[in-house]
């Protein structure tokens, strides 16, 4: 998707994907978010989006291109975030 200016609107998001007890406590496989600058600003974002995983995300890995991710490491616009 192409914004107006020829800007790649699907890399300035974050694929966020879910795996087993996450998947369920999010009740979504997967979602897209725009503007998440830390993996701490997405997890504080994904607790207000799913409350179910408020008990779920302390347990989960979280893993930024592959790599565990955690607090004030960057989430760059493009990633894929599993958790």
């Amino acid at each position: 998707m192409r914004s107006s200016e020829g800007v790649d609107r699907v890399t300035e998001t974050v694929l966020v994907r879910y795996w087993a007890g996450a998947r369920a406590a999010a009740g979504v496989d997967e979602e897209r978010l725009a503007d998440v600058a830390t993996v701490g600003d997405l997890v504080a974002r994904l607790t207000v989006a799913h409350p179910g995983l408020v008990p779920v995300l302390p347990v989960c890995s979280v893993l930024v291109g592959g790599r565990a991710g955690a607090g004030a490491d960057p989430v760059p616009p493009g990633a894929v975030v599993e958790i």
